[in-house]
């Protein structure tokens, strides 16, 4: 047995439970408070095995569930950067490859580069699986926001243009679920005033 390789790993398996003291600006769905970014990724990966079905494209379901699983590690070090925080977007790319070249670094180095190379895909959008992990990383939080009566949206002052820049891309993943995502969750919460509309 490889002592040494297994040790990586653990250190690695430790230090990921940082990622449960990360919030986000997401409430759960009765409002009580914010989800963190390990329930999130959690949240994310059950919904791909529920609606697998709806992706534009024929995806392989664990590298997709890996990817959501994944896809937040670098929080621990760069800190969630709020969707419509413009400020704090500019440096996010640089404080989150940063985080990536540290943690997944800690990893036995075929591992660290396989969820390296995921974690790339998934930022670039560039695979299938990709394609249907980014569109539940914006459908799940569009839900708990719906879900909450709109107060994640109506706290922050969230315009219905910001909502549509950043859903541009929801539907290369599957456009059932942006459809879906529009007309149940978006749609309604611009006619009751919790995301702005003027």
């Amino acid at each position: 047995m490889d002592y040494a390789r297994l040790e990586k790993q653990m250190e690695f398996c430790k230090e990921i439970d940082k990622e449960k003291l990360i919030g986000r600006q997401t409430y759960l769905t009765d409002g009580s408070r914010k989800e963190n970014d390990a329930e999130h990724a959690w949240h994310m990966a059950l919904m791909a095995v529920v609606l697998q079905e709806y992706s534009n494209e024929e995806i392989d379901l664990l590298k997709s569930m890996t990817m959501m699983l994944i896809h937040d590690i670098v929080e621990i070090d760069a800190g969630d950067t709020f969707a419509y925080d413009e400020e704090g977007k500019k440096d996010q790319r640089e404080r989150e490859l940063k985080a990536a070249e540290r943690l997944f670094g800690m990893l036995p180095e075929d591992q660290g580069a396989y969820f390296r190379q995921l974690w790339d895909e998934f930022e670039a959008m560039s695979t299938p699986e990709a394609r249907f992990a980014r569109t539940l990383d914006n459908i799940q939080p569009t839900m708990l926001n719906a879900s909450s009566g709109g107060k994640g949206w109506s706290e922050k002052g969230v315009h219905i243009d910001q909502v549509m820049e950043r859903q541009s891309y929801t539907g290369d993943g599957s456009r059932v679920l942006w459809d879906y995502s529009l007309n149940n969750y978006i749609k309604p919460n611009v006619e009751k005033g919790t995301i702005k509309s003027k």
